[in-house]
């Protein structure tokens, strides 16, 4: 695969731009917004450009790329119309792949009544240029072989897929983020502790071993010689107590504006870009910091 359709280069799709260029690969970008080819070469500043198009028409851009990476908005009636524009377009043999961080891809690939098999979710983290994680889910329809060679591509350009066996909303990491958010949200409503508590508590504590391993091995290296056992022995019954007492959340609008209030006080002034610019920088030496131990999985 040498050309790659980005289609939508808000966020998330200028990233994934930033992230095929870098590793060579030809870039045919679309996105209806007004000024949105501006935005996008504004946000690849300093990253050569020079294998890079924008085109107006997504139909356009399928058309010329040996992948699809689509990016538009969460909003199915959007994807179906899109899907449709990308089916009709791109030839048999070209992988489909969504960045929906949340709708299945059975519902997206309502949308392409020529070629559903080809229908799959490639979701990121954001930034895609950065952090190497990508979620692959199959739909009903969609064919093995697809799975297949989507993995294969996203390895090829430095991400570390995940293969899901079923689809299910939000996937397995935003899934696993919003269990988070809920305990969150529910100690902020209860008066426990301030938004800005929480980060420093997540951030400064086990956010930074989950950088390094994942809950699992984590755990493991928790129980000593007895390793996962001997923790899910010991601790297994306090943390099932603990599970019963998580709290159930509503976002109502009180909630949202005590959220907000509490991520502007812990900002205190700090320029957003700035913000983004440090947390990158600190990705980049954690990433290449994790390459350097070949022991870590």
């Amino acid at each position: 695969m040498s050309t790659v359709a980005v289609v939508g280069t808000g966020v998330i799709g200028a990233s994934w731009a930033a992230l095929f260029l870098a590793h060579g690969l030809d870039v045919v970008a679309t996105d209806p917004a007004p000024g949105a080819e501006e935005r996008l070469r504004g946000a690849l500043e300093g990253a050569s450009t020079d294998r890079l198009r924008f085109v107006a028409d997504a139909g356009e851009a399928a058309a010329a790329a040996d992948f699809v990476q689509e990016n538009g908005p969460e909003r199915e009636d959007v994807k179906h119309a899109l899907f449709g524009v990308l089916d009709e377009a791109a030839r048999p043999d070209v992988i489909l792949a969504s960045s929906s961080s949340g709708l299945l891809p059975s519902v997206i690939a309502r949308g392409c009544p020529r070629h559903p098999e080809r229908v799959v979710i490639g979701h990121p983290f954001n930034p895609p240029h950065l952090i190497p994680l990508v979620e692959v889910v199959p739909g009903r329809e969609t064919a093995p072989e697809v799975v297949d060679r989507a993995v294969a591509f996203y390895t090829s350009v430095g991400k570390r897929p995940i293969r899901l066996s079923r689809e299910l909303p939000g996937h397995v990491a935003n899934r696993l983020q919003a269990a988070l958010w809920q305990e969150a949200y529910s100690l902020v409503e209860r008066g426990v502790a301030t938004v800005a508590d929480i980060d420093t508590a997540i951030a400064y504590g086990p956010g930074l071993r989950w950088a390094v391993l994942g809950p699992f091995l984590n755990q493991h290296l928790s129980g000593g010689a007895g390793g996962l056992a001997h923790v899910l022995a010991h601790l297994g019954p306090p943390t099932e107590e603990w599970w019963r007492d998580l709290g159930r959340v509503h976002l109502t609008p009180e909630l949202a504006e005590t959220l907000v209030a509490g991520v502007d006080a812990e900002r205190a002034g700090t320029d957003d870009r700035a913000l983004v610019a440090a947390r990158d920088a600190v990705l980049e030496r954690l990433l290449a910091a994790k390459a350097a131990q070949p022991d870590l999985p």
